[in-house]
């Protein structure tokens, strides 16, 4: 069969790629076609258009971007018709990917969802979207089944969470090549994971590095997402202790002693690799006086949200300074704290439902 999928962002990217791959087994003849980034080109060749040119967050940002998001949802209609897929396969991205599935749905074509949209959290009115444009939705949070089902009325497959698959499948790594290969020194290393965006980078990295004079028996290490270039990080660091990793955050997370976490997907993988954190988010000020009043969540972090409790710190907006975060790394290294979160990211790889979500998603959608 031909699928079409369309993945905008470097989380999507990863689970498009798993997927792919998942595809292929079930059906020796896929043909892809899709929007994605490296991981997906590594599976169907190169991508229709790259997540880099796509990546718009908060609300200030999305307006001042529309006249090219428009454009690519135009583009994205004729191509769609060009190259007439079997089934068009949306992960997560639902600002875009809902609008394509409207039409897509309206042009018959099949429209398969998988990451549902956190419409749990804000905009709940997209559920009527959803039910209207989404033939199959393919969720990967527990208390998503309930949210979808129990509460409107239509039917989702849970699958699990693709994360730990993708985390299980990594050889382990050796942590002396790994330090002699990157210049690091023998004190144990704390993460920093700013997130994956320009502009979230450019509000959460400074703070992040704030606190590494505070520290001096460990060191701090930058992991560098894979949509960014290494040059671009520099302007942050002016502690020639910190180092700037790219493209191994799960390496890096393997060995790290603790790690500061932009909010996001990198919290969940943080957890699942079993790492102590901080979380932190800040935004737009504009953008998160909006969010403040829509959202209507009480924790921000997927650890927290899935376990239901605040089994991580958050430090968010004004709370997110250098005292408070020099506070919560502090806390999050001393035995007692770590110990009790161990157990926490335990319960949280139970809840999730084990290994086998691309294979299970893979056989739902050739099987549908």
């Amino acid at each position: 069969m031909k699928y079409y999928i369309i993945a905008g962002e470097a989380s999507g990217d990863l689970h498009g790629a798993n997927l792919m791959a998942a595809l292929k087994l079930k059906d020796p003849d896929a043909r892809f076609r899709f929007w994605g980034g490296d991981l997906m080109s590594e599976e169907a060749g190169d991508p229709i258009k790259h997540y880099k040119e796509l990546a718009f967050m908060g609300f200030v940002e999305v307006a001042k971007n529309l006249n090219t998001i428009l454009k690519n949802i135009s583009f994205c209609k004729k191509d769609i018709e060009e190259f007439n897929p079997d089934i068009i396969i949306f992960i997560d991205y639902p600002g875009f990917n809902l609008r394509i599935a409207k039409w897509a749905k309206k042009k018959g074509y099949k429209t398969h969802y998988y990451i549902s949209p956190q419409i749990w959290a804000w905009k709940e009115g997209r559920i009527k979207a959803i039910k209207r444009d989404v033939d199959e939705m393919y969720v990967i949070l527990p208390f998503e089944k309930d949210f979808y089902e129990k509460k409107h009325n239509y039917p989702v497959h849970f699958v699990g969470h693709p994360l730990i698959d993708a985390i299980s499948k990594r050889e382990q790594v050796d942590p002396e090549a790994f330090r002699k290969e990157h210049k690091l020194d023998e004190r144990p290393i704390i993460a920093v994971l700013p997130g994956s965006r320009k502009q979230e980078i450019s509000k959460m990295l400074k703070v992040m590095l704030s606190v590494t004079n505070d520290f001096p028996d460990y060191q701090f290490v930058i992991a560098g997402a894979p949509s960014q270039e290494a040059e671009f990080y520099q302007q942050f660091i002016s502690d020639s202790s910190t180092t700037l990793i790219q493209n191994k955050t799960y390496d890096l997370l393997s060995l790290s002693t603790a790690a500061l976490v932009t909010s996001g997907t990198a919290t969940l993988e943080t957890g699942l690799y079993k790492v102590p954190q901080v979380v932190c988010y800040k935004g737009n000020r504009i953008s998160y006086e909006i969010a403040k009043r829509i959202i209507k969540l009480k924790y921000i972090s997927l650890v927290n949200l899935i376990l239901d409790k605040p089994a991580v710190k958050e430090l968010i907006q004004t709370e997110f300074n250098t005292k408070q975060l020099k506070e919560e790394l502090s806390k999050i290294l001393e035995d007692y704290h770590r110990a009790v979160l161990f157990l926490d990211y335990y319960d949280l790889e139970n809840v999730l439902g084990g290994k086998g979500a691309s294979e299970k998603t893979a056989e739902l959608i050739v099987n549908t």
